[in-house]
């Protein structure tokens, strides 16, 4: 069972760009890309650099430290120096709240 967390409006979460949050005491970056959510650990697996301060274009995050990149929908390394996917997390919207499942 899935549980659901409450961690911004939906108008917060920027077209084709990153939102950072804390929910439970763990750093969320949330993308919504062609109008869905996505959400991802918010720190590149290859080092401490948090992906809410990277660039998004074509559906990837780089990362602001290591220049690699990662697809926002998978959380899969898409370019090197980075080789291990970055956890997702399920996105749900009630109303005009996002929920991520953790």
């Amino acid at each position: 069972m899935t549980d659901w967390t409450d961690v911004a409006a939906v108008e917060d979460v920027p077209d084709e760009d990153v939102l950072g949050v804390v929910a439970d005491g763990l750093r969320i970056a949330l993308f919504r890309l062609e109008g869905e959510i996505f959400a991802l650990h918010d720190l590149c697996s290859h080092g401490q650099a948090f992906l809410s301060d990277g660039f998004v274009e074509d559906g990837c995050v780089e990362c602001p430290l290591h220049q690699g990149l990662i697809d926002i929908r998978t959380g899969a390394a898409r370019s090197a120096p980075i080789t291990e996917a970055v956890r997702s997390f399920p996105t749900r919207v009630i109303g005009d709240r996002v929920e991520v499942g953790l």
